[in-house]
């Protein structure tokens, strides 16, 4: 592989996240702060919204994948709501508890690395081993990074029902009667959109469409 080519991947991952932190710096921190999000969620909780409490407690989650009070303040609403709490595999938590810009950031030390030793081939002539440890470590952080996209990709199409009772249709038309209902505050995985509703597939696996104002997605559409 060519050395000049590395540096420039290299410098081209540094740019894209140094500029990833400058456009969120200018993002008004009361709207992307974990805190400010989770006391959002509190003040929902308390005033009898609970779909809107769970929005905000994930997106929280989001942000603070290893915060405890979230985590306990979000088992209680969906226990008080009689929904699904069960816990993660231990291997999608470990990769999923890195938030998305300290995953970037290893993955950028771990090109790092392999450029180093890339560069450092006759340096290291002596010691081959120094330069293979560097090349697999750097080779492991990517990979880490990798699976934490990997694990992160289903929220991109996840939403929370924030209307009570909220009918499933067999297609997206305000007509005929309702497949089942989602309760408040239930998670639900998008498929698709037409004429202003949501294909969704239930935590129960049942399919069908609702009306998009009953739904908000938990990662926040731009």
């Amino acid at each position: 592989m060519n050395p000049r080519f590395v540096l420039l991947v290299i410098c081209l991952l540094v740019w894209a996240c140094a500029g990833r932190a400058r456009a969120d710096a200018q993002i008004p921190p009361k709207v992307w702060s974990s805190a400010a999000l989770y006391n959002l969620g509190n003040a929902y909780a308390r005033a009898g919204k609970p779909g809107l409490a769970v929005l905000n407690y994930e997106r929280a989650r989001l942000l603070a994948p290893n915060d405890s009070d979230v985590e306990a303040n979000l088992l209680v609403v969906r226990r008080a709501l009689e929904l699904p709490t069960e816990p993660e595999g231990r291997l999608r938590a470990a990769v999923a508890g890195v938030s998305p810009t300290t995953a970037a950031w290893i993955g950028v030390g771990g090109w790092a690395l392999i450029a180093t030793a890339l560069l450092a081939g006759r340096a290291c002539a002596r010691r081959p081993w120094l330069r293979r440890t560097a090349v697999i470590a750097g080779a492991a952080l990517i990979g880490f990074t990798v699976a934490n996209g990997v694990a992160l990709w289903p929220r991109l199409h996840e939403a929370i029902v924030i209307a009570g009772a909220t009918p499933v249709r067999v297609s997206p038309a305000p007509l005929g009667d309702a497949l089942f209902t989602l309760k408040e505050a239930e998670l639900v995985t998008t498929a698709g959109e037409h004429d202003g509703f949501v294909l969704v597939r239930s935590t129960a696996g049942r399919t069908g469409w609702v009306w998009h104002a009953d739904l908000v997605s938990v990662v926040p559409q731009r």
